[in-house]
C-alpha cells in the first residue's frame, strides 16, 4: 500500500486514529517527501503546525526500505516519535525496526559509577546529593537513559560524575563494554531502519565521518532534519570548542587518581616531575581563567589583544602542562582503563587549546563564558557553517529533507538557504496551518506596558503575568528570553497565587512536562528550549506569554561576528539576520499553544515594539492569524467566548 493510501481519508489511518480528517496539506508532503527519498534530491517544507508532517515524512520513510536517520532539535521530539507517532505506523501494518539514539551525556557509565561508587565506599570522595537515588535506578533500568530518572534534578553534579562523555568512554577496551547501555544503543541503531537522532549527534556523526572512518550513527541512506530550523545553532556550538576551568580541574583530579593506582607513584622521580606537572596544569587553569573578563554575564568576545596577552601567557602553560602529561602517560596507558580516559581526554583538551589560541582564524571567533558553572568557560565558535554543510551534508548522495512549522519569512526560503548553505537545486514546498486560529487564538499585545529596556517594565509585566494567568486560571507557560529574567519572574511571582509552579531546570525537561501536562492548571517558566518541540496538546496550556521579541543579543561575540561578516559584505544584517531570526524564533514561540484543531487559548507578547517600530510589521506577518486583542478587556471577552 502506498502513501496516499494509507493516510486518505476512509483508510487505514482514519480507523486506527478516532477523529481522523484527512489532511491535503498532510498528503502534498508526504508525496514531496516520497519523491525526495525515491529520487535522492534535497527538500524544504515548511508545515505549519496541525499539517500532521511526522506521519508525512515517518509513513514514506518506512515504505522506502532505506535506512533513513530522522534528526530532531529536542530529545522531547524524538522521544514523541517513539511513544506516540511510531506505534502509529504498527498500527497502519508498518513494523521498521526503530531506535531512539541520544548523545552519550545521557547514559550513565557503568564504569565511572562503579569508580565513583568505590571512591565514595573508601571516603576518597563525598557522595553527591542524588547518588543514592542513581544507585537505586540503575540496577532497574534497561536503557540507562537519564530521562527515566525524574527524582535527580537536570543539573545534579551527581550527574556529571557517572555519565558517559566522548571524552570517557573507552570502547571495546573497557571491561564494562558488553553491558554497556551505550554499546547497547548503538547495537540497536545497527539493526534498525529508522534511526531516530537529535541534530547535536548527527553533527557529531559528520565531524566524525571525516576523521579516519569512526562515527557516531550507523551508515544511512537519507536524513530527514525535524525543526531544522534550529540546525544552524547546533552545527555553530558543535563545530566549536569549549574548554572549562571545570574539565581542567576533573584532568588533574582523575590523572592523579589514575596514576596513583596504576603504580606511578612507587618511583619518587617519577612523583615529583608528575607533581609538577599537574601544579603547572592548575597554575595555568588559574592564570587564564583570571583573565576573562567578568561580570555582564554571557558570552564576551576575546579580541586578538586579549589573545596574546596574560590569556594567552595562561593558555601556553597549560598548553606545555598537557604536552608533559601526555609524556608521563605514554608508558603507562595500558594499565587500565582510567590511564587510557584520561590520556584522550588530555589529547582533546590540548587540541581544544590550540584552536582558541589562534587569533588569525577567519572562520572562528573567541569567546570566554564568564558565569560558566565551575569557574567560567572559553570557546571559539565557527562564524558561518554554510560552506561546511555543504561539504559534509550536501555533497553526500542520498535525500536530504528539511522541515518545521517555521523555515520561512512570509514564504521565503531565502534566510533559511544562504545560512544551511542549501543547493539551488534543493526543492521547496510551503504548506500553511489547517487551524482556524482567528476562532482558536486571541493575540494579546499590552501598547501600554513600557519598552524592555524600561525600568518600569518588569514591574508591569509582573502585573500583565499575574492578570492573565488569573484570567485562565493556570496552564500557562511563561516563555522568557534569558534565564535571568525567568528566574526574576519566577521569583517574584511562584507565590502570588495557587497553581502549581515550576521553573526550568529544576526537574529534567520529560519531568517537568509530564508534571505541567497531569495538573492542568500548572505554571512553567522556561527559556529558550521550551520555545519549540514542546507539545502540550489539550485544555492543560491554554496561555503562552512571551516576555520580549526573540531578538539574539547584538553584543554576543558570535552574532556580532555574522553582523560583521554582512556589514562587510554590504547587507543590512538587521533586515537579513536579525530580524528573520526572530520572525523565526517568535513563530515557534506561538506555536506552542494551538496543537491540534480542539486547542485554544491566548498568547501574549510583552513587549511593545512590535506594534511601534517598522520591522514590527514583519514580525506579526510571521504569525499566525489570530484575534488581535489590544486591551485587557478584549482578551477577557475573547476568553469567555470560547468557554474553555
Amino acid at each position: 500500500m502506498n502513501t496516499r493510501a494509507l493516510l486518505s481519508a476512509g483508510g487505514p489511518l482514519s480507523r486506527v486514529l478516532r477523529g481522523y480528517e484527512a489532511r491535503d496539506e498532510q498528503n502534498l508532503m508526504a508525496d514531496a517527501v516520497t519523491a525526495a527519498l525515491d529520487e535522492g534530491h534535497g527538500l524544504l517544507v515548511e508545515a505549519g503546525t496541525g499539517t500532521g508532517k511526522s506521519l508525512a515524512y515517518l509513513v514514506p520513510a518506512a515504505l522506502s526500505h532505506q535506512r533513513v536517520v530522522i534528526s530532531t532539535a529536542t530529545r522531547a521530539l524524538g522521544e514523541q516519535l517513539l511513544e506516540k507517532d511510531l506505534p502509529t505506523l504498527r498500527a497502519l501494518g508498518l513494523y521498521p525496526d526503530v531506535a531512539l539514539v541520544k548523545g552519550l551525556g545521557n547514559y550513565v557509565c557503568l564504569r565511572r559509577l562503579e569508580e565513583y561508587r568505590q571512591g565514595v565506599a573508601t571516603g576518597a570522595v563525598a557522595a553527591e546529593a542524588g547518588f543514592d537515588e542513581v544507585l537505586s535506578w540503575v540496577e532497574d533500568t534497561a536503557t540507562g537513559d537519564r530521562s527515566e530518572l525524574a527524582s535527580v534534578p537536570e543539573e545534579a553534579p551527581v550527574w556529571r560524575e557517572v555519565s558517559s562523555s566522548s571524552e570517557t568512554r573507552l570502547g571495546g577496551k573497557c571491561r564494562f563494554y558488553d553491558q554497556c547501555f551505550v554499546t547497547r544503543m548503538r547495537r540497536a541503531a545497527e539493526a534498525a531502519q529508522l534511526v531516530v537522532t537529535n541534530h547535536h549527534l548527527f553533527c557529531a556523526d559528520m565531524a566524525l565521518r571525516g576523521l579516519g572512518g569512526a562515527q557516531a550513527l550507523p551508515d544511512y541512506d537519507a536524513v530527514i532534519f525535524d525543526e531544522a530550523h534550529a540546525l544552524e545553532d547546533v552545527a555553530t556550538e558543535f563545530f566549536g570548542v569549549r574548554v572549562t576551568r571545570a574539565r581542567v580541574d576533573a584532568l588533574v583530579r582523575d590523572a592523579d587518581k589514575a596514576l596513583r593506582a596504576s603504580g606511578f607513584f612507587l618511583d619518587r622521580d617519577r612523583e615529583r616531575a608528575l607533581g609538577g606537572t599537574l601544579l603547572a596544569l592548575s597554575a595555568g587553569a588559574v592564570r587564564l581563567f583570571a583573565s576573562i573578563p567578568r561580570g555582564g554575564g554571557g558570552r564576551v568576545l576575546l579580541a586578538r589583544e586579549h589573545l596574546e596577552g596574560e590569556f594567552g601567557l595562561g593558555a601556553s602553560q597549560l598548553s606545555d602542562g598537557l604536552a608533559s602529561l601526555g609524556g608521563h602517560l605514554r608508558d603507562f596507558v595500558g594499565t587500565n582503563d582510567m590511564l587510557l580516559s584520561v590520556s584522550r581526554r588530555t589529547t582533546a583538551l590540548a587540541e581544544a587549546l590550540r584552536i582558541l589560541r589562534d587569533p588569525e582564524s577567519a572562520t572562528h571567533v573567541t569567546f570566554a563564558e564568564p558565569e560558566a558553572r565551575g569557574g567560567g568557560a572559553v570557546g571559539a565558535s565557527p562564524v558561518e557553517i554554510g560552506a561546511l554543510l555543504q561539504e559534509k551534508l550536501w555533497s553526500r548522495r542520498g535525500a536530504v529533507v528539511l522541515t518545521s512549522a517555521t523555515l520561512s519569512t512570509g514564504g521565503d526560503f531565502a534566510f533559511l538557504r544562504q545560512r544551511l548553505g542549501v543547493p539551488e537545486e534543493a526543492r521547496e514546498l510551503c504548506l500553511s496551518s489547517p487551524f482556524d486560529y482567528a476562532r482558536q487564538a486571541g493575540l494579546y499585545i499590552p501598547r501600554g506596558l513600557p519598552e524592555p529596556r524600561d525600568p518600569g517594565w518588569t514591574d508591569g509585566a509582573l502585573g500583565e503575568i499575574r492578570r492573565l494567568v488569573d484570567l485562565t486560571r493556570g496552564g500557562a507557560f511563561v516563555l522568557c528570553t534569558s534565564v535571568r529574567v525567568m528566574r526574576a519572574l519566577h521569583e517574584a511571582l511562584r507565590g502570588t497565587w495557587s497553581y502549581p509552579t515550576w521553573v526550568q531546570g529544576e526537574a529534567p525537561k520529560r519531568a517537568l512536562l509530564e508534571r505541567f501536562r497531569a495538573a492542568g492548571d500548572g505554571v512553567l517558566f522556561a527559556t529558550a528550549s521550551f520555545w519549540e518541540g514542546v507539545d502540550v496538546p489539550g485544555r492543560a496550556l491554554r496561555l503562552v506569554i512571551m516576555d520580549k521579541l526573540p531578538f539574539e543579543a547584538p553584543n554576543d561575540p558570535v552574532t556580532s561576528a555574522r553582523i560583521q561578516r554582512l556589514t562587510a559584505r554590504g547587507e543590512d544584517p538587521f533586515e537579513r539576520f536579525q530580524v528573520p531570526s526572530a520572525a523565526l524564533s517568535l513563530k515557534q514561540g506561538f506555536g506552542r499553544l494551538v496543537r491540534t484543531r480542539r486547542d485554544a487559548g491566548i498568547v501574549a507578547i510583552l513587549d511593545r515594539r512590535i506594534l511601534t517600530r517598522r520591522y514590527g510589521a514583519t514580525l506579526l506577518r510571521s504569525l499566525p492569524p489570530a484575534t488581535r486583542c489590544a486591551t485587557l478587556d478584549e482578551v477577557r471577552a475573547f476568553w469567555e467566548a470560547l468557554r474553555l
